[in-house]
């Protein structure tokens, strides 16, 4: 065959395969169109905001803040007393509570509802990097100030607010409403939700769906997506850390001996630090992608809508930022390095500690594995961390009833909004009710910003009086559509 014909040849196959990619791009070249708000439900903001403040004020600290645990519990009596008189409250486990809206039919299926009460310490030395001291508070500048603002006493207060604000209205469920508010969610859950979930399982109680924190409405996260997005995740990731510890022959600094610990711990380091889990697109971040396709650049469009082509192109894009590689992959960090205790002597004994958040599909075993191909030397041993594991949960169903139920209620809300799915990078005390729950999803929808990155579990965590009216809003919508016999 002739230079002359393989061209034309050629030509012809790159025209055909571009036709198919435009037509297969087509379908994302619209824009999302939300649907009409209703009437903004009428509230109080500055009221809303001085019942928030008062409960930001309590020192609720994981392990540490038991007294005000026992003060919040309290002010959420004081504060709503229509809630307290119409719904059976119980304490778990001492400190968590668990708010039971019984429904008219108890052949229907509950659904739950959770949020913690408690929240991360200052870390020392920084208190002077708030602009408002952390646990006064303040309301100024538009915002709510505190520790817990956004996670997640904001989150759980909406929730009171919004049955306070139903039983007002003389909403009555058809569907039994389960409220569930941890104590020690910082800490791992294992004293508070995993409580309240045994509880429930001890009872036979088989749970439609459950909602907790996890997620927010997205404002410039995502780039190229101009809206909001309120990203209601499906799933969330699993959490382990391994230690890597190594010994050897210590002495003096002078006549080091010829395989030191600190080296050979290093070593292994830079070798799993140059070979990271491998990405993967899991089906609930494509189903994310091609939900924001529409209002992304033309490129991103193209590989979106061909990922059978392009989605190793689209793999090695999302894993130059670190938000989107966490999204496609089990990360890892090294968070921990000790040996040695002065400059003139050889230590004997030597660890780092390495933590793996878990993409659904991988597990405790596959990344040990991992680690023992990539690290490749017997004196280096592998334990994993005592202290807070977590396999990824059971991903959820992002095209359920209930999913939009929910979707519904922040369209109400937020009707600019795009509505999207994804995955969870931390953990929750969501996944204690997984075994218990049709569907488990994520989302409290306060708005979320870049600026916002470094606020939670951070300083100036605050959250817009605008923002936390809003949320109420969404829990209002979300636990009357909850209620109903039936959904859409």
């Amino acid at each position: 065959m002739s230079v002359k014909k393989i061209t034309v040849s050629l030509l012809l196959v790159l025209l055909a395969l571009c036709s198919v990619l435009l037509v297969n791009t087509a379908k994302f070249s619209g824009t999302a169109l939300p649907i009409a708000a209703h009437q903004p439900l009428g509230l109080d903001e500055v009221a809303l905001a001085e019942r928030l403040a008062q409960g930001l004020r309590l020192r609720t600290i994981s392990v540490t803040g038991q007294d005000a645990m026992e003060e919040f519990a309290t002010l959420l009596r004081t504060l709503y007393p229509r809630v307290h008189e119409a719904l059976r409250l119980e304490r778990v486990n001492g400190h968590s509570l668990l708010y039971t809206w019984a429904g008219a039919d108890p052949a229907l299926k509950p659904a739950l509802f959770a949020a913690h009460m408690d929240v991360v310490p200052i870390e020392p030395g920084t208190e002077a990097d708030w602009t408002q001291p952390p646990f006064a508070g303040a309301i100024a500048d538009g915002y709510i100030w505190g520790r817990g603002a956004l996670d997640n006493k904001s989150g759980l207060m909406g929730l009171m607010e919004a049955c306070e604000r139903l039983l007002a209205d003389g909403y009555a469920p058809d569907r039994t409403l389960y409220l569930a508010f941890g104590h020690d969610e910082e800490v791992g859950g294992g004293d508070g939700a995993a409580q309240i979930a045994a509880l429930l399982r001890q009872r036979g109680v088989e749970l439609a769906f459950s909602l907790d924190e996890g997620s927010a409405l997205l404002r410039g996260i995502i780039a190229g997506v101009k809206p909001p997005v309120a990203a209601i995740m499906a799933a969330e990731k699993g959490y382990v850390s391994f230690r890597l510890s190594t010994k050897g022959e210590g002495g003096h600094s002078s006549m080091p001996n010829f395989d030191p610990v600190l080296p050979r711990l290093a070593r292994a380091v830079s070798r799993l630090d140059a070979q990271p889990l491998p990405p993967r697109m899991t089906p609930l971040v494509a189903n994310m992608l091609e939900s924001l396709a529409p209002e992304m650049p033309f490129v991103a469009r193209l590989m979106i809508a061909n990922r059978w082509l392009f989605e190793p192109l689209l793999l090695h894009t999302l894993a130059q930022k670190p938000i989107t590689n966490a999204m496609i992959r089990t990360t890892q960090a090294v968070t921990v390095l000790h040996g040695g205790v002065k400059d003139n002597v050889l230590p004997s004994e030597a660890y780092a500690l390495v933590n793996f958040r878990l993409l659904p599909g991988d597990s405790v075993a596959t990344v040990q594995a991992h680690l023992s191909q990539v690290i490749d030397d017997a004196a280096i041993e592998l334990s994993v961390e005592d202290g807070f594991i977590s396999e990824p949960p059971p991903a959820s169903d992002p095209s359920a009833p209930a999913f939009e139920l929910l979707a519904n209620s922040i369209r109400q809300v937020f009707p600019k909004a795009l509505v999207s799915t994804g995955l969870v990078m931390a953990t929750t005390d969501n996944r204690h009710y997984a075994t218990l729950s049709e569907q488990s999803y994520y989302i409290a929808p306060f708005s979320y910003t870049p600026a916002d990155r470094s606020r939670i579990h951070g300083s100036d965590e605050r959250i817009a009086l605008s923002d936390y009216a809003n949320m109420v809003r969404f829990y209002v919508q979300g636990l009357r559509a909850a209620g109903q016999e039936r959904w859409p």
